[in-house]
């Protein structure tokens, strides 16, 4: 049945880009889901932890509401009035221009944000699936991508890279690298341990001399997710990359947006979007840069 299914796609494309787009936009609707109840639910978790510490200790903790909160459970509502989103509410990216940007109920507006995200899955998507075409490549390409974007948007609100989506995504690579995916698996082992040393050694070096943490541990997993996936050779333009266009937005707030000095910002959204990037056009561009810049 697969291998048939396979073979429809290579000899009508159109079928193929039709179930990216239709996976994707699907997927995206399920990141929304991700992006805003995995730091709910973690947040719940550190706390009852904390809790179970505490009460060890005889200092007693309120209990937080008891209502159970799952990437399945509850379903969605409107968090003004309550309404339950029925299915054909919730078709991705159509049920938002449908119902106007605001809930059937009660008119209040629903961020552009879920409507984004998932034009911006598929978007993505069908940039893999134009490059890597019918393959497996594609595969894993696909839930890379989308655990970066679930990743760039929770660290942009919480400034958190959660280990339950890099860790997993930084074994997919180490799997997909078992046959030389990318690059050789022994590369792809060095790529990893090298990138998280490289930023972890920085941080340390930085709190030496300041006192001060410079950097979340996140990004030492993310950077070492990237390594496993395209070796070590890279991952100098990676970091590159990322710092400019971070310098670049970092100066723009404080310039024009009153953005204090010392005020933290997340570095891991630069990272996701460089490393993407540099999966995907690295060799070129660090060819390019090698031959014009030096």
């Amino acid at each position: 049945m697969l291998e048939h299914v396979i073979d429809v796609f290579e000899v009508m494309p159109i079928f193929f880009y039709i179930g990216i787009v239709l996976l994707s936009v699907t997927v995206g609707s399920f990141l929304n889901v991700v992006i805003y109840r995995l730091p709910k639910m973690l947040e719940r978790q550190w706390y009852e932890e904390c809790r179970a510490f505490l009460s060890d200790q005889n200092i007693d903790i309120p209990v937080k509401s008891s209502a159970v909160m799952t990437l399945s459970k509850p379903d969605s509502t409107c968090p003004r009035c309550g309404h339950s989103i029925r299915f054909y509410e919730n078709i991705p990216i159509l049920s938002w221009l449908v119902l106007g940007g605001k809930c059937s109920q009660c008119d209040q507006a629903i961020s552009k944000r879920y409507p984004l995200v998932e034009l911006s899955t598929c978007l993505l998507g069908v940039v893999i699936a134009s490059i890597y075409g019918v393959s497996t490549v594609t595969v894993f390409m696909l839930i890379l991508t989308w655990g970066l974007i679930a990743l760039t948007l929770i660290d942009l609100d919480h400034m958190l890279l959660p280990d339950q989506i890099v860790l997993p995504l930084l074994w997919l690579g180490l799997i997909f690298n078992l046959n030389a995916g990318f690059v050789p698996l022994n590369e792809a082992v060095i790529g990893a341990v090298v990138g998280y040393m490289s930023l972890y050694s920085v941080c340390w070096l930085f709190k030496l001399l300041t006192g001060k943490d410079g950097m979340g541990h996140g990004d030492f997993k993310l950077l070492a997710l990237f390594g496993a996936w395209i070796g070590w050779q890279l991952l100098p333009l990676l970091i590159l990359m990322a710092s400019v266009v971070g310098a670049i937005v970092g100066i723009s707030l404080i310039v024009f947006k009153g953005h204090q000095r010392n005020q933290a910002i997340p570095f891991g959204p630069y990272l996701a979007v460089a490393g993407w990037v540099t999966i995907l056009w690295g060799d070129g561009i660090w060819a390019w840069y090698l031959l014009e810049i030096l």
